[in-house]
C-alpha cells in the first residue's frame, strides 16, 4: 500500500498491530499451559518416585534392624556345638557327670536366652530332606527307613527368625544296593 493510502485510512496499522499482538500472546497461552501441564506431571512423577524411596529405604531398614544380630548369632552357634560335644563325650565318661550336669543346664539356659531373641533349632532327625535347611553329607543304606529320610545329624541347623543361617548337615537313608546279580527272564527255545 502506499503511503498515501495509509494516511486516508486512519487506523488499518493499529488494527493490524493489536491483531497481531492479540495472536502471538493467544500463542504464548498456549505455549504456557502445554509448558504448566508437562511441568506439572514432572511434579507428579518426582513426587511418586520419591514416596517410593521413601517406602524402600523404611522397609530395607526395617529389614536390617530386624537381622542386626544375625552375625552375633551365627557365632555364638561354634559356642553350642561345643557345648554339644562336651555333653556327648561326657556321658561316656562316669566321673565327670557334676560337670556335665553343669554343662547341660549352661547349653540348655543359653539356647533359651537365644530362641527369646529369635534363634530356632531345625528338626531334622526322621524329616524327609529338604535342601533349603538341610546339607546331605552321605547317603546310608537302611532297609527300615524311608528313601530320602534323614537318619542322622552330624550338625545341628538353625533358623534366626525366619531366614536359615546355618543349614543341618545330615545323612540321607537310601536303599541298599541288593548283591544278588538280575535273574535271567526264562527264554523259550524253539527247535526249529
Amino acid at each position: 500500500m502506499s503511503e498515501e493510502f495509509k494516511k486516508e485510512i486512519p487506523g488499518i496499522d493499529g488494527q493490524n498491530e493489536n491483531e497481531q499482538q492479540s495472536a502471538m500472546e493467544a500463542a504464548d497461552a498456549g505455549s504456557l499451559k502445554k509448558s504448566l501441564s508437562e511441568i506439572n506431571d514432572k511434579y507428579v512423577r518426582l513426587y511418586a518416585e520419591f514416596e517410593n524411596f521413601k517406602r524402600f529405604t523404611a522397609k530395607q531398614k526395617e529389614e536390617q534392624l530386624k537381622y542386626a544380630n544375625e552375625s552375633l548369632l551365627k557365632d555364638l552357634l561354634t559356642v553350642i556345638d561345643h557345648l554339644d560335644l562336651a555333653l556327648q563325650h561326657s556321658s561316656n565318661n562316669e566321673t565327670s557327670s557334676a560337670l556335665a550336669e553343669g554343662v547341660e543346664l549352661t547349653l540348655k539356659e543359653l539356647r533359651g536366652v537365644l530362641e527369646k531373641y529369635g534363634l530356632a533349632g531345625i528338626e531334622a532327625l526322621g524329616k524327609q530332606f529338604d535342601p533349603t535347611v538341610h546339607d546331605a553329607m552321605t547317603q546310608i543304606e537302611s532297609e527300615d527307613a524311608e528313601e530320602n529320610t534323614i537318619i542322622k545329624e552330624f550338625r545341628k541347623g538353625y533358623t534366626f527368625k525366619d531366614r536359615v543361617i546355618r543349614a543341618s548337615l545330615v545323612g540321607v537313608a537310601k536303599r541298599p544296593a541288593h548283591s544278588e546279580k538280575p535273574q535271567n527272564q526264562t527264554v523259550s527255545r524253539n527247535e526249529n
